[in-house]
């Protein structure tokens, strides 16, 4: 009540709202993720696939045609959502804080729907049309882009050491006795844990672990990620799981000019 007698009312803002465009998206992303769980449980496989996955053969027949934009906030396990997420929380904030909040958002959004007409496209050419694929890896690979092309001589660390392992993993996966093949599954998986946990050590050292290689934003699309995609094409990939990405240094005050010409 003000000193007139009028009774005041504050409005309590929705603490979501407050959160940057970024946050906001990976909330949306792990929220997703676990009620994806618990449709998993109550419809079973066949229900996701059909109605939230990408599925190529679905699209090219006419049918599920939302799934496009459905299956860039889905994720098929705990792993593929935080290596993604990773990602995203350092290359999207840098973006956003570039270009503002409404921009970035419909540079994921678009990233991702191109991300998942490649992805139908590369269905067909490779006869792989059956092939669910959920992820968010489009939207971040669109990102990195538009980063390349802002700010080109920026620097940006792509962490390796988990993609290697899981390169070693599939390729050797063939060639180790089936008795010892779990035990050679949870050494890889280890290793990976440690190469997740070098990339937060305050330890110079054991942050090598990571296998970080400082790289240029303009080379990035040439340098990682095409390379990338050429090996999934001769091994089995999962290329989502892969790319981790680390800003070098934070934004300057003076790249804050490109939201206006952008």
């Amino acid at each position: 009540m003000n000193e007139s007698g009028n009774f005041i009312v504050r409005r309590t803002r929705n603490p979501l709202f407050s959160l940057s465009v970024t946050l906001r998206l990976i909330v949306l992303n792990v929220v997703l993720f676990f009620i994806g769980f618990i449709l998993l449980g109550v419809y079973g496989l066949d229900f996701l696939n059909k109605n939230i996955a990408l599925v190529p053969n679905l699209i090219l027949s006419g049918q599920s045609l939302w799934t496009p934009l459905t299956s860039m906030f889905m994720h098929a396990s705990f792993f593929h959502l935080f290596a993604n997420m990773f990602s995203l929380f350092f290359v999207g904030s840098f973006l956003e804080r570039l270009i503002g909040g409404k921009r970035f958002f419909w540079v994921y959004i678009i990233s991702g729907l191109i991300g998942s007409v490649f992805f139908v496209v590369s269905g067909l050419i490779f006869s792989n049309s059956n092939i669910p694929g959920v992820g968010a890896s489009g939207a971040i690979f669109g990102i990195l882009g538009v980063l390349a092309v802002v700010v080109p001589r920026s620097k940006i660390s792509l962490i390796i050491g988990p993609l290697v392992l899981l390169i070693v993993d599939a390729v050797f996966s063939g060639f180790v006795p089936a008795t010892f093949l779990p035990t050679f599954h949870m050494i890889i998986n280890v290793l990976i844990l440690l190469s997740i946990f070098a990339i937060f050590s305050f330890n110079s050292s054991f942050r090598k672990l990571a296998l970080p290689v400082s790289l240029q934003m303009w080379s990035l699309p040439i340098i990682a990620i095409v390379p990338l995609v050429v090996i999934d094409f001769f091994v089995d990939l999962p290329i989502g799981n892969s790319l981790w990405f680390l800003l070098e240094k934070k934004i300057s005050k003076k790249s804050c000019c490109y939201k206006q010409v952008f």
